[in-house]
């Protein structure tokens, strides 16, 4: 499925999909009072940037490529320095097919997504037509306490962990943000990872019912689907292959990862960000969609088989008239004969007796 052009276009993209109109932009007067307000134990605003490929990444495939230093980290892999030397910030990379950078913007990401991801052969499993993106910002002050404050993070002090078990193996590579906010900057960025996905099965959700939105209108007016057999199977098969996506990601959409289970401090910071970008609610609402679609699915298959039924029987009468035109010419001479030839030899000895 993947092919070069798609990887072209998605890293060639000069510009992201416009974002005013998400929860985050709408509270964003809430973060004003940090940002009008600066202090001098505050670090400078940076950027937060999230960009879905893909369906899914492997794993597997992708990891010979990460840069060196990569580290595994939960259920992400996390590259603790990547840049161009000028700036340089970390990543995120989660399976659902996307990835989050702190401290690097657009540009960068999608450089590192045409550097380490397209080169990555086979790593992609169903890449996107366009690549989903969510932008926030983040600032580090010691003196706060870490939380999500309108659309801006903000890094600070947090809690000891419940459990040593779950403290991250630091590389020997130093990350460029501070150690002790490392676990937040991974629960943040797996929330924003999860909406981010999410935006791309509603996007492919939205294409495929504006594909088949004239299917009730023609079968109410004619009868008839308005589609050849061909594009019905193609609509059916399409169907099929999103909902197995969905049902690939639904247990990212609807469950809280067992890791927060014994961290509640984090559990935190990653609800904060499903709660403020409506997750759950989203999430309903594609569900709600995808009903539709299932009786959209189940429309197409009725009509399917009333075809595939119409054509059989059509087959079976042409068959009966060839097998009677072949019956025909083998043996109609020898039925002509036996119908008129008695006649005629009858006639004949009616003749001779006279």
């Amino acid at each position: 499925m993947s092919t070069a052009s798609d990887s072209s276009s998605i890293s060639d993209t000069p510009k992201s999909k416009p974002k005013a109109s998400t929860p985050l932009r709408r509270s964003a007067s809430a973060s004003l009072p940090i940002r009008s307000n600066p202090t001098p134990t505050r670090g400078s605003i940076q950027p937060v940037f999230t960009l879905a490929t893909a369906e899914r990444y492997l794993f597997s495939r992708l990891r010979p490529n990460l840069p060196a230093g990569s580290h595994a980290l939960h259920e992400a892999w996390w590259v603790p320095r990547w840049g161009d030397g000028e700036r340089e910030g970390e990543i995120f990379l989660f399976a659902n097919g996307s990835f989050v950078c702190w401290g690097l913007g657009e540009e960068d990401a999608r450089k590192f997504a045409k550097e380490v991801i397209t080169r990555s052969e086979g790593a992609e499993l169903g890449p996107l037509k366009e690549a989903e993106t969510e932008e926030l910002e983040f600032v580090t002050d010691p003196t706060e306490k870490t939380r999500l404050q309108g659309d801006l993070i903000i890094l600070g002090r947090v809690a000891p962990l419940e459990s040593t078990d779950n403290a991250p193996t630091i590389p020997t590579n130093v990350p460029v943000f501070p150690q002790e906010t490392l676990l937040a900057r991974y629960a943040f960025s797996q929330a924003l990872s999860r909406s981010t996905a999410l935006s791309a099965l509603e996007v492919s959700l939205d294409d495929y019912l504006s594909s088949v939105a004239l299917l009730p209108h023609s079968l109410e007016k004619t009868g008839k689907p308005g589609l050849a057999r061909t594009a019905l199977i193609k609509k059916l098969g399409a169907l099929m292959k999103f909902r197995q996506g969905l049902n690939l990601n639904r247990e990212n959409f609807s469950d809280t990862p067992d890791f927060y289970w014994a961290e509640p401090e984090l559990e935190g910071y990653f609800k904060s960000i499903i709660n403020a970008l409506e997750v759950k609610t989203r999430t309903s609402s594609v569900n709600d969609k995808i009903t539709y679609a299932a009786e959209v699915q189940s429309t197409l298959r009725q009509l399917l088989t009333e075809s595939s039924g119409h054509r059989m029987e059509l087959v079976i009468i042409a068959l009966i008239a060839v097998e009677v035109v072949i019956a025909l010419i083998r043996d109609g001479p020898e039925l002509w004969h036996m119908v008129f030839g008695s006649e005629s030899h009858e006639l004949e000895t009616e003749t001779q007796k006279n």
